[in-house]
């Protein structure tokens, strides 16, 4: 476990650089999950680690295995200083630790809802899962684990949230591409939906 985690913070430092910030988070029965910042001109980037330590179990298996198995870590991206984003540490741990917590394996195409704003003031509760390999490449490692995928968490507001549960995640991505939504504006206003 713990060499995986230190192979995916490695991974997030030879890309993102080094975080400014780093905050811990155990709820009862998980392991430590954290959440790092790092700062990349006026964008601010929080990425998990922990969340890969052990894969993601089908929650329907009688066994969860140990070792095969998919594994991810999750990554927001957002406009830094309009909003207090670094509020959002807690939120992002406990996505990460969803797998663990309830037995959820986190896919792209995915919404996953905190229960409250992301951030103090967020028009957002819930975000979408977006595809890997985009900003930080997937990490491979030694045979029979699966790769570490660094999943893009996209923040949905409520009526956008409702909508992809209806139309499907690629509708709602290619309704925000279509209105050239600024889907790092912590402030934002939802997409158009009619």
């Amino acid at each position: 476990m713990g060499d995986v985690l230190a192979l995916v913070e490695a991974r997030l430092r030879t890309t993102l650089g080094e975080p400014d910030a780093r905050a811990a988070v155990t709820f009862l029965g998980t392991d430590r999950i954290e959440v790092l910042r790092f700062m990349d001109g006026d964008i601010v980037r929080y990425a998990t680690l922990g969340m890969s330590a052990t894969p993601m179990a089908d929650p329907t298996a009688a066994l969860a295995d140990p070792v095969k198995g998919p594994r991810a870590e999750l990554v927001l991206s957002v406009r830094a200083g309009l909003a207090d984003t670094d509020k959002v540490l807690r939120p992002l741990a406990v996505l990460a630790a969803s797998p663990q917590v309830e037995g959820l394996v986190v896919a792209p195409g995915a919404s996953l809802d905190v229960g409250g704003p992301l951030w103090p003031g967020a028009p957002f509760s819930s975000v979408l899962v977006a595809e890997a390999g985009g900003l930080v490449e997937d990490l491979e490692l030694a045979g029979p684990m699966d790769p570490v995928r660094f999943l893009p968490l996209l923040p949905m507001t409520a009526n956008e949230a409702a909508r992809k549960r209806v139309k499907g995640a690629q509708e709602l991505q290619e309704r925000w591409l279509s209105h050239g939504t600024d889907l790092r504006d912590p402030l934002r206003a939802g997409v158009p939906l009619d």
